[in-house]
């Protein structure tokens, strides 16, 4: 009997506290409903619906008759994915070669400086605010062929003839990476210039004091600090690229002869293109498993660094 007693005391008890998290969760979850609500109708609602769409044939944005992996295979077995997926790896390369490292590099000299660091704080921001879309055609102007190009121009000024840039297959991947560079790296940069702000000082003077020089003290003091965020950083970096879309739309339309066409860019002519709507769905979701395993690892190592 004493033993019956005390797990309905126990049981009482639960219940009471666990009415009372509720009731105290109550003002927080009508606070984010409307944000939930948004973000499921808006973004779960149609990812849901592409990928059960993926599955069948479609006429128009209606399907009409279940096809299970028909789209997948068509797609995974067109002539040009793999050399789509291979040119959409080399973005991610050439981002990981040029635009990582070149913020991270900036924010250490940044941070050395003693004066005007707020004018190159405001200056180096600046292409940030200006959208994808207008710096790709700013860039595809500097990269122009024949004598209109600006580097033409420069070159013609030195005396050496007009190169081909864009139409250059070799490096029309490059090309784009450089402007896509410009045109993030700000953003970046604020983050580890941030970080880096955040070091304790007296590291850096214990460091000077054991003899340290300036790449001394980046190796023993701000790349372990570091260390976490730039981990995060690339990943983030990874998944932004492996989306690239807009840039080649804009500057080559995925040439030369499909040089630099990407994943994301076939995923738009597939739509909006050729029409083929459960092609450019099952791609989508190609991309997004991709994206999604990416996305976990990120999340992960942001709980680690939190940690």
């Amino acid at each position: 009997m004493a033993k019956t007693a005390q797990a309905k005391q126990y049981k009482l008890k639960k219940n009471r506290n666990l009415s009372s998290v509720v009731k105290r969760s109550i003002p927080g979850w009508l606070i984010i409903l409307p944000s939930l609500a948004l973000f499921v109708f808006i973004v779960w609602r149609p990812i849901a619906i592409g990928i059960r769409y993926s599955f069948f044939s479609l006429r128009g944005f209606e399907p009409v008759e279940f096809v299970g992996l028909k789209n997948f295979k068509d797609v995974l077995t067109d002539t040009n994915f793999i050399q789509t997926l291979q040119n959409t790896l080399q973005y991610v390369l050439w981002s990981m070669i040029i635009g990582f490292p070149l913020p991270f590099v900036c924010a250490v000299m940044m941070n050395e400086m003693v004066h005007m660091k707020g004018y190159f704080k405001i200056t180096t921001y600046l292409p940030v605010v200006v959208p994808a879309i207008a710096t790709s055609l700013i860039w595809k102007m500097v990269y122009m062929d024949g004598p209109g190009g600006l580097l033409n121009m420069v070159l013609y000024y030195f005396g050496v003839e007009p190169m081909q840039w864009l139409s250059n297959k070799n490096i029309a991947i490059l090309l784009i990476i450089i402007s896509t560079t410009w045109n993030g790296f700000g953003g970046t940069l604020i983050l580890y210039l941030g970080a880096l702000q955040g070091v304790n000082q007296e590291l850096y003077e214990a460091a000077r004091l054991d003899g340290a020089g300036f790449f001394g003290r980046i190796c023993h003091v701000m790349i372990p600090h570091m260390r976490g965020m730039l981990l995060l950083m690339a990943i983030r970096q990874i998944i932004g690229i492996f989306n690239i879309t807009e840039q080649p739309l804009a500057m080559t339309g995925g040439g030369p002869s499909g040089a630099s066409m990407s994943l994301g860019l076939t995923n738009y002519f597939y739509a909006f293109k050729y029409g083929q709507y459960e092609k450019s769905l099952a791609l989508g979701v190609i991309v997004f498993c991709i994206l999604a395993i990416l996305t976990y690892v990120y999340f992960k190592l942001d709980k680690r660094v939190n940690e």
